[in-house]
């Protein structure tokens, strides 16, 4: 076997085994959230929903609760840049481009990427937190008021219009365009591009993800729903076309659901 084809052969080696563990992965968080999501079902039939202020424990458990749905839900979407820059990191390392430079540890990247995603959650709660607090959200559904409802998806639809939500979609869009671009040595670079990653990834979907409150935090099916746009939305050409459209259709949503409640 030649040098390029031992270096193609690991690569693709890597690559499988990335992709299984971010799999796997995926797939456990979305068994505790599908686990989760029936023992609140079987409590909103028993009439169990809590009631009163939240307690710290409440607050700890909102969070963790948001951090594995973002697990579940964001994962899948990175998916095509984490399995590039496996790819491109191997091919360095072998194809001696990269001779005497630190290793560049992939799951660094993907730490730097769930921990702005983490830091969403910490926010998330915290809105599920106010909304409780001031008697818009729906326990049993979590899912918040009509008015708070209408507000939401009026701007999620104006953010999908902007110039910010494009820009950022563009960078995740081009996986390898952003390695050219943001690649650094080091365990220290690569969280960074971890995190870089991330933060990109939360300007294109936290509008996305803030729908969550429109049709239910644990709405499993609405759950899905918008965990399977944000990859189409990444994935197709035409993705600036897709934010568009979803942007004109928010905005109808919402103008109808607040004429509907004033």
């Amino acid at each position: 076997m030649g040098r390029d084809e031992l270096i193609e052969a690991v690569a693709r080696r890597e690559g499988v085994a990335a992709l299984l563990g971010l799999a796997g992965l995926t797939l456990l968080a979305w068994l505790s959230l599908s686990r989760l999501g029936h023992e609140m079902a079987d409590m909103a039939a028993m009439h169990m929903a809590p009631a009163g202020p939240w307690s710290a424990t409440d607050a700890l458990l909102a969070g963790g609760m948001w951090a594995v749905m973002m697990v579940a839900m964001m994962l899948p979407g990175a998916a095509p840049m984490i399995l590039v820059f496996a790819t491109v990191n191997r091919k360095r390392r072998l194809g001696g481009e990269a001779d005497g430079a630190p290793y560049v540890n992939l799951g660094l990247f993907v730490l730097g990427y769930l921990a702005v995603w983490s830091a969403f959650s910490v926010g998330a709660a915290l809105a599920q937190w106010g909304l409780h607090t001031a008697a818009l959200l729906s326990e049993d559904a979590m899912r918040a008021g009509p008015v708070a409802g209408a507000l939401i998806l009026l701007a999620a639809g104006v953010y999908q219009l902007t110039p910010l939500k494009y820009a950022c979609l563009a960078r995740c869009q081009t996986p390898l365009g952003f390695l050219l671009s943001e690649w650094r040595e080091g365990n220290g670079g690569t969280l960074v591009m971890g995190l870089r990653h991330g933060l990109f990834c939360l300007g294109c979907c936290w509008a996305l993800m803030a729908l969550l409150f429109v049709g239910g935090v644990m709405n499993l099916a609405w759950v899905a729903a918008i965990a399977g746009f944000v990859l189409v939305e990444k994935l197709v050409p035409a993705g600036r076309v897709v934010s568009w459209l979803s942007g004109g259709a928010l905005l109808a949503w919402g103008v109808w659901a607040l004429y509907s409640v004033l």
